[in-house]
């Protein structure tokens, strides 16, 4: 018996035995938590979107938006996939909907937050160039609120990443249908690197999302670029950057 084999005898926490023998099984589970994860997102992001406008039309719609979308974040998971078994039974349906309803509380969040964010002169300045709310909306508004909106997207997916295992108690959890057996019967290497490839998924998708956002507001880098550089004027005062709306409705600093 080889010292790699051995290893599996032993119980050891790390074992490459491990990882060869069974890549297929941890190759499968990792798919599976990829599309729940980024399915449950961008479902989330869907739904949360149109309650951030809600929200923004005045105190008496975001109360209840974000009241609701709070409480649903404090429903242990267990209780959450239980409501909705009668529902969806047991598929990957229940556990997809359990991470969206989950997901709102950060998403509204900081899609409103970015939204009330943006200028007030920057919006009554489209409004008087003819822009329309719908072509306000996503030509000015949206692409001005991008840092705060992928902030949120950011979170909601590392926080869906871990959270995904949980769908194991319905067989849907992705890797999570390798952490829970193992833990129960105490398979070291299993338990170890299920976990260390969700911890990997996590960090990826940070990357990813931080990679996107930076390509979709140039904006902000070269905000800081300008802050960097000094970006005072020739009297000792510090120039001031105003957004507005170019072409094609991304910002642009005019000093």
């Amino acid at each position: 018996m080889t010292v790699q084999q051995n290893c599996l005898v032993a119980n050891d926490w790390i074992c490459w035995e491990y990882v060869r023998s069974r890549s297929e099984e941890l190759t499968d589970a990792t798919v599976q938590h990829v599309w729940i994860t980024v399915l449950s997102v961008l479902l989330g992001l869907l739904v949360a979107l149109p309650l951030a406008l809600l929200a923004r039309r005045g105190r008496h719609f975001a109360a209840p938006v974000l009241a609701l979308t709070t409480i649903l974040y404090t429903v242990p998971s267990l209780a959450m996939f239980s409501l909705l078994l009668p529902v969806f039974g047991l598929s990957a349906s229940l556990v997809v909907t359990g991470l969206v309803l989950y997901s709102l509380t950060i998403l509204v969040r900081n899609a409103l937050a970015g939204l009330e964010a943006v200028p007030a002169e920057v919006k009554e300045a489209a409004r008087g160039m003819g822009y329309g709310p719908l072509r306000l909306l996503w030509q000015v508004e949206l692409p001005l609120a991008l840092p705060a909106l992928f902030a949120g997207i950011r979170i909601a997916t590392v926080s869906t990443v871990a959270l995904t295992t949980v769908g194991s108690i319905v067989g849907k959890g992705g890797l999570g249908n390798l952490i829970a057996p193992a833990v129960n019967s105490s398979f070291k290497a299993q338990v170890l690197t299920a976990s260390v490839l969700c911890v990997l998924l996590a960090l990826v998708a940070d990357l990813l999302l931080l990679g996107v956002q930076r390509l979709l507001t140039p904006w902000t880098r070269a905000s800081r670029g300008t802050r960097g550089a000094g970006g005072s004027r020739p009297n000792g005062r510090r120039s001031r950057t105003a957004p507005t709306s170019g072409a094609a409705g991304a910002p642009v600093g005019k000093a």
